[in-house]
């Protein structure tokens, strides 16, 4: 008899005291069923247990969870998929299951009701659904894929009587438009119309496609534009090419990178080579400046450079990609004057087309600073000012240029001196707007000085007088400068009657050397 059984028989051992029935320690009045430890472990029983609670609960709900793997008799077990597909069956019908549940408890007796039809979880697999449940992903409307319009018979018209509809049709036509907007090129965007059911007039559908037609040609030319042309720290096929034949040659060893750029320019940075001639020699380090090729900065350049006789039988405004070749070859001419001169500038290599080589302003691949940039002493102020100013006087009277864009920006401190560069603009003093640039330069390099500390600075009237050796008396700025306009007509009368550049400034004999 098992211990079970003996429990059971105790109470009716005999008769004892009245308190024993009432003890908390003694036996329980209620018998409990007698069964054995094979059936307490059995799963069938618990499986039919968890039924019936929740038959008593969700009676609706049972036949939903009721399938083939609850059982699990005539099912191959063998293979891990299908044990898997399994357990997954059995996980996603529990969770359908409570989605219902959800379902019955939010709706209640409510006559608008929700349904979770979308969140269930169906598998291709499962053969026990019912035939009402369908998977809602294959007959829900996909809102990606559009429906197209019906097309009209070949007799132009569907229909009958009252119903009829032609080809003509508002509705009909403005369907067919916005279906055809898809055939538009992809870089114009159209929406879902379709989806929207957009009914597009012709004269709408006409002004788009249009449109549409007009951005995709102005697209091929801004893409054909900056494939020939330079754009910020980068160079276009034809100017890589070039710098591809100076490596290969061994002019260059090696382009390191970018190191400044401007409006008219992109400078970068090499190491020298060896050069194909003994009489050449090739600067260890070397700044490559590619004029960019895009025509927007050099539309109000063009006085710098058709005025100037040098260079007025090859202007043209028809071939404007001339005129940079041209600016770079300028640049080019007036740095070996410079040079000539012995006025402290870059020493040019070797000018191809619009990529002109010099030597490099620096050390180690850093440029050096600009006079903006660099903070100095009074001293060094003091000789930078006189340096630059001897230098000016050596550009009129030896090179016989005016910079016309003199700034701190374009002067740069290296080796203690000042060193100038961009000289790309610089003209000759009988350059009908000559007289013009050069006091505009004695203005910045003044007002810096001035600035600066600098207390010998001279103003922009005495400066321009000290560096054309012009004895330009006017009291106020206004007069000084009609002066200097006057001097320019007269100037460009002369060369309309002579056809020769020649100075008719008078001046005083060569104008005074200031230095230290």
């Amino acid at each position: 008899m098992d211990s079970v059984g003996v429990a059971a028989a105790a109470p009716d051992a005999g008769p004892g005291p009245a308190w024993q029935s009432k003890c908390p320690w003694g036996t329980p009045s209620t018998t409990s069923i007698s069964c054995s430890l094979a059936d307490v472990m059995s799963e069938q029983l618990a499986k039919e247990l968890q039924l019936e609670e929740e038959n008593a609960a969700f009676p609706e709900v049972v036949a939903a969870a009721e399938g083939p793997f609850i059982t699990g008799e005539n099912i191959d077990t063998s293979s891990d998929l299908m044990l898997a597909q399994m357990l997954q069956m059995e996980f996603d019908r529990e969770y359908d299951a409570q989605l219902r549940r959800e379902e019955k408890k939010i709706n209640g007796d409510s006559k608008v009701s929700i349904s979770f039809e979308n969140y269930r979880k169906v598998h291709p697999y499962d053969s026990d659904s019912s035939e009402d449940e369908v998977d809602w992903q294959d007959t829900r409307h996909d809102p990606y894929r559009a429906d197209k319009p019906t097309t009209t018979p070949k007799r132009g018209f569907i229909g009958k009587g009252k119903d009829i509809t032609t080809k003509h049709d508002e509705v009909v036509c403005g369907r067919k438009n916005t279906a055809r907007m898809e055939n538009f090129a992809p870089e114009f965007q159209v929406g879902d119309g379709i989806g929207m059911d957009l009914k597009l007039s012709n004269q709408v559908f006409n002004a788009l496609k249009q449109h549409a037609y007009s951005e995709e040609r102005r697209s091929a030319r801004l893409h054909e534009k900056k494939e020939h042309s330079t754009a910020e720290k980068a160079v276009d096929p034809k100017t890589r090419l070039l710098l591809y034949k100076m490596v290969n040659s061994g002019m260059l060893e090696t382009i390191t990178g970018c190191i400044s750029t401007g409006k008219e320019s992109v400078v970068f940075h090499a190491y020298g080579g060896k050069s194909a001639t003994e009489d050449k020699v090739i600067p260890p380090e070397c700044a490559i400046k590619v004029f960019k090729t895009t025509l927007n900065e050099f539309k109000n350049r063009d006085k710098y450079i058709k005025d100037d006789y040098r260079f007025k039988d090859r202007f043209s405004k028809l071939n404007p990609r001339k005129i940079i070749r041209m600016w770079a070859e300028k640049e080019m001419h007036n740095l070996t004057r410079m040079q000539n001169a012995g006025i402290p500038c870059p020493q040019v290599v070797i000018l191809k087309k619009h990529v002109l080589v010099m030597s490099f302003i620096g050390q180690d691949q850093v440029p050096a600073p600009k006079l903006k940039d660099v903070t100095l002493s009074s001293e060094d102020m003091k000789k930078a000012y006189y340096q630059i100013l001897n230098m000016m006087q050596q550009l009129y009277r030896e090179c016989n240029l005016v910079h016309a864009d003199l700034s701190e920006y374009n002067m740069l401190w290296h080796d203690g001196k000042v060193w100038l560069i961009d000289v790309s603009q610089s003209v000759e003093p009988t350059h009908p707007h000559g007289l013009e640039f050069l006091f505009r330069d004695c203005r910045n390099v003044s007002q810096f000085f001035q600035k600066g500390g600098v207390a010998e600075a001279l103003n922009e009237r005495e400066l321009f007088n000290a560096v054309s050796g012009l004895n330009i008396t006017a009291d106020n700025e206004v007069d000084f400068q009609a002066e200097i306009e006057a001097l320019e007509k007269m100037n460009e009368d002369h060369v309309q009657n002579h056809g020769k550049k020649l100075s008719t400034f008078s001046s005083d004999g060569d104008p005074p050397i200031y230095d230290e």
